[in-house]
C-alpha cells in the first residue's frame, strides 16, 4: 500500500476494479452525484466519499498516514481512470482538492488531524477569504487584521466575492499579523472558523442572475492558534501553495451548462450542437470548431506535463499558462455556440434550453477569467516568471506597511 511496497500497473488496475465491483452501483450514479458540486454535498455523497477515503482511493499519491497511499502520480492516474470508466466520483482529490492539498502541506499536525478526514468526504464546506475591497488583484494589499490574544486570534476586516461563504464551516483567510514590515513579508494564513457571532456574510447578485460571491464582514471573529497554516508572517507563501492548486483546477475543469439539455461528452459538444443546428457541414464553423477543440486539448497536454514536474505541496508559474488558456477557451467556446445558433440565441428561457446555455455560459466566462487571479495577473506572471521580461515597478514592496499610500 506504500511506496517501500510497490505494486504494478496491472496489480492495482485489477485491485480498484474489484473493490469497485464490490462497491460501485451504477444506478445510484444520478442520487450520488459528482464531486464537481464543491458546496453541499448530498447525504448520499457523503456517504459514498466516506468508503472512498476509507479504502484510501481519494488521495492515493499522498502517505500512508494521511489517507493515502504513497502511488505515483502515474499510478494514481490510472485510479482516477477507473473510477471515470463507472462514473464513480471521489478519486483524484490529491489533485483536484485545493482545500486539503493546502491544508496538508501546510497545516499543522492538529488541523491535519481534525479536518483532512472531513474535507475529503465532503462533511464540512469550504470557501476562500481572499479578496478586499480595497485588495483584489493585489492581495499583498490586504488590511483585514488578526492580532493574536493568548491561545486564539482576534480578526476583524472584510473579505468581498467570496462564493460559498454562507454554508462554508471554514474560510481559507489571509490576514495582516504585523504592519512594520513591507507587505508580503506580515501576512499570515488561518483555516477560519465561519459559523460563529463575528461573521456576517451578505450575498452579491452576478450577471449570470446567481448570488455565488458574498461580501464576509469580520468583527472580532475568532481563529484558534492551531489553525495557522505555516508560521506566523509567512502566509503569503502559504497563499502561493493554495493559489497554485485553484489555478490548477481553473485550468483542468470549468463550469457547464446550467439548463439541463442532454449534451455529448465534453469535446464533441461543439460538434453535436452544430449538427443538431444543421450547420456542421458549414467549412468556415468547422473551421472555428476544429480550433475550440484543439486549443483544450493542448491545454490538457500542457497541464498534465505542468503537474508531472510537481510534488505535492510545491508551486510552478506554468500553472498560469493553463489558467489563462482555459480562460481563453471558455470565451471562445460561448463565441462558437453563439454562431452556431444564430438568430436562435436572441432566445432566453427554459423554452430555449440551447440558447439559454450559450447565453449563461458567454457570462460565466468571466468567472474564469477573473477567479484566482484575473487574466492580466497571469500574463504578469508569464511574462515575468516564466519568459523572464523585466518585473512591473512597484514602490511600496520594501516599505512598512502602515506607510503605504491608499486611496
Amino acid at each position: 500500500m506504500s511506496s517501500e511496497n510497490p505494486v504494478s500497473d496491472d496489480v492495482l488496475r485489477e485491485e480498484v476494479r474489484g473493490w469497485l465491483a464490490d462497491n460501485w452501483i451504477p444506478e445510484q450514479a444520478a442520487a450520488v452525484g459528482g464531486t464537481e458540486r464543491i458546496w453541499g454535498a448530498s447525504d448520499e455523497l457523503k456517504a459514498w466519499l466516506g468508503k472512498v477515503v476509507e479504502a484510501r482511493w481519494a488521495v492515493p499519491s499522498w502517505p500512508v498516514e494521511w489517507f493515502g497511499r504513497g502511488l505515483s502520480a502515474s499510478q494514481a492516474k490510472i485510479i482516477i481512470r477507473e473510477f471515470a470508466s463507472v462514473r464513480a466520483p471521489g478519486a483524484g482529490q490529491d489533485r483536484s482538492s485545493m482545500w486539503a492539498n493546502t491544508l496538508l502541506a501546510r497545516g499543522t499536525e492538529p488541523l491535519k488531524a481534525k479536518l483532512l478526514g472531513p474535507i475529503l468526504k465532503s462533511e464540512v464546506d469550504m470557501c476562500l477569504l481572499y479578496s478586499e475591497p480595497g485588495a483584489g488583484s493585489d492581495l499583498a494589499g490586504i488590511r483585514t487584521r488578526a492580532d493574536l490574544q493568548g491561545d486564539h486570534f482576534v480578526v476583524n476586516g472584510q473579505k468581498v466575492w467570496t462564493s460559498g461563504a454562507a454554508i462554508a464551516d471554514y474560510g481559507m483567510l489571509i490576514a495582516r499579523t504585523d504592519w512594520d514590515v513591507p507587505k508580503h513579508a506580515g501576512i499570515s494564513f488561518f483555516f477560519c472558523p465561519m459559523k460563529q457571532p463575528g461573521i456576517e456574510v451578505r450575498p452579491l447578485r452576478q450577471i449570470t442572475d446567481e448570488s455565488h460571491f458574498n461580501e464576509v464582514f469580520i468583527t472580532d471573529a475568532i481563529v484558534p492558534a492551531d489553525n495557522l497554516l505555516g508560521g506566523v508572517n509567512t502566509g503569503w507563501k502559504v497563499l502561493q501553495t493554495a493559489l497554485a492548486y485553484e489555478r490548477s483546477i481553473l485550468g483542468d475543469f470549468a463550469r457547464g451548462a446550467r439548463s439541463g439539455a442532454k449534451e455529448s461528452r465534453k469535446e464533441e459538444v461543439l460538434i453535436a450542437l452544430a449538427r443538431e443546428a444543421g450547420v456542421l457541414e458549414d467549412p468556415a464553423l468547422r473551421q472555428e470548431i476544429a480550433q475550440a477543440i484543439a486549443y483544450k486539448k493542448l491545454n490538457s497536454l500542457n497541464n498534465a506535463r505542468v503537474k508531472a514536474d510537481l510534488e505535492q505541496g510545491t508551486t510552478s508559474p506554468a500553472m498560469s499558462l493553463g489558467k489563462l488558456a482555459m480562460s481563453r477557451i471558455l470565451h471562445e467556446e460561448a463565441r462558437v455556440r453563439t454562431a452556431i445558433l444564430g438568430a436562435q440565441s436572441l432566445f432566453e428561457g427554459s423554452d430555449y434550453p440551447r440558447a439559454e446555455d450559450a447565453n449563461f455560459l458567454t457570462l460565466n466566462a468571466y468567472f474564469t477569467s477573473i477567479g484566482g487571479g484575473t487574466d492580466q495577473i497571469q500574463r504578469n506572471i508569464i511574462g515575468e516568471r516564466v519568459l523572464g521580461l523585466p518585473k512591473e515597478p512597484e514602490v511600496d514592496t520594501s516599505i512598512p506597511f502602515r506607510d503605504v499610500r491608499t486611496s
